[in-house]
């Protein structure tokens, strides 16, 4: 496929630039060093797009988007780059640095490409600006070299690097797509993660989020929001916690495969429940038990659970007792290490017993009993000594 036809695809939204988590990284030399590569017409990769149904999905552009959406997966640094080079601008909900590809130009005589220095290229005709190029086409940068009489002898040569550069737009790549019922979450992360085995790892909070951003492509951003607000008051959490309690509260399922049947609203109201429930029980954590600061909260796996079971109470519990109750399950949870191991396992377990809600802390407590055996304290357990120790929380909350 066309380079030209890929970034017109992503404006229309049938192709979607993810916002992973590590956002745009690339410098000004892995910009330069692809330009050159795509200007030699050598190899730069194929793409990698996952093909995925996109019921009410946002377009990135003003025509509606289709019902099917190809996110991609490997490839997005380069398409990045190459769209902020040929639009002028970077695509919509860019998280980076934009000073990576803005202002790149290309030396007519040395075939080179370099970032815009004015001591160096300011009225030199032989410096062209290449997004000018790309927007414009090649003939306002004839009519400049035809007013100078020294380059006319290379007038032609000029004008064919010229069209190389800009043929880089019709450069094809190849897309490889991986579509069919059976590509779930799981097996599209693994996919992702052969396929791209010396570089940053996906995973499967990533591609979820992709495919949220694909209906909602303000999510990334309203969830940072969310963590922000947080970070703000002392505690410190992560995307793809906040997505683990979101995928909780909607699907009561701890796997994000299961938020494909969430819809854009629902996940929208998901969002805004678990940023409510969140903190009701930081509150109540940090009133009741004085776990008030991001280094002595514990047990963060504990709280898609907490979130369910607070939603499905319409928000609020009823009364100390289960406010106690609740919190002798959290605290209990940490102490003994319940999301250590298997955690999307264990959650599953957990999450399963909510429902019918009465009894369900009751629940809780004898699925904690059954796989610990006895919850008592004893002195030894406090023998750890490190911030990072299970039982520093308690101690804090003791002293």
């Amino acid at each position: 496929m066309k380079i030209a036809t890929i970034l017109d695809q992503i404006d229309l939204g049938s192709i979607a630039l993810p916002e992973f988590q590590r956002g745009y990284v690339w410098n000004r030399e892995q910009v330069r060093s692809l330009m050159q590569s795509l200007y030699r017409r050598y190899p730069v990769g194929s793409l990698l797009v996952w093909v995925t149904a996109a019921e009410g999905a946002t377009a990135r552009g003003e025509a509606p988007a289709p019902g099917v959406v190809k996110l991609l997966l490997d490839g997005q640094q380069r398409m990045t780059s190459l769209y902020g080079i040929i639009r002028g601008r970077p695509p919509r909900f860019f998280d980076g640095n934009a000073q990576a590809f803005t202002g790149l130009h290309f030396h007519l005589e040395d075939e080179t490409f370099e970032f815009y220095m004015p001591s160096k290229m300011k009225d030199n005709p032989l410096w062209v600006n290449v997004t000018e190029l790309m927007q414009t086409g090649v003939g306002r940068f004839i009519g400049r070299l035809l007013h100078n009489q020294e380059l006319a002898p290379r007038l032609e040569t000029y004008i064919q690097r010229l069209n190389a550069v800009e043929g880089i737009k019709d450069v094809d790549l190849h897309v490889e797509e991986v579509t069919g019922e059976d590509k779930t979450v799981d097996v599209v992360v693994e996919i992702f993660n052969r396929v791209n085995s010396g570089g940053t790892k996906l995973s499967k909070g990533d591609l979820a989020l992709a495919k949220i951003c694909a209906t909602w492509p303000e999510a990334r951003q309203e969830m940072k929001k969310v963590l922000a607000a947080w970070e703000r008051a002392g505690f410190s959490f992560h995307l793809e916690w906040l997505l683990r309690n979101i995928t909780a509260i909607r699907t009561g399922e701890a796997l994000f495969s299961a938020l494909r049947k969430v819809t854009p609203e629902e996940f929208r109201e998901g969002l805004a429940q678990a940023r409510d429930a969140v903190n009701y029980l930081l509150n109540m954590i940090s009133g009741r038990l004085g776990l008030d600061h991001n280094r002595v909260l514990g047990g963060r796996y504990a709280f898609p659970v907490m979130t369910r079971y607070l939603v499905l109470r319409g928000g609020r519990l009823r009364d100390a007792w289960e406010r106690d109750r609740l919190l002798f399950w959290y605290v209990h949870s940490f102490l003994w290490g319940r999301f250590a191991g298997s955690t999307e396992t264990v959650l599953n377990q957990d999450l399963g017993v909510l429902e019918p809600v009465d009894q369900a802390l009751d629940r809780l407590i004898d699925q904690l009993r059954l796989s610990r055996g006895s919850l008592e304290v004893r002195p030894e357990d406090f023998a750890g000594w490190s911030l990072g120790a299970r039982f520093y929380p308690k101690l804090y909350l003791l002293t």
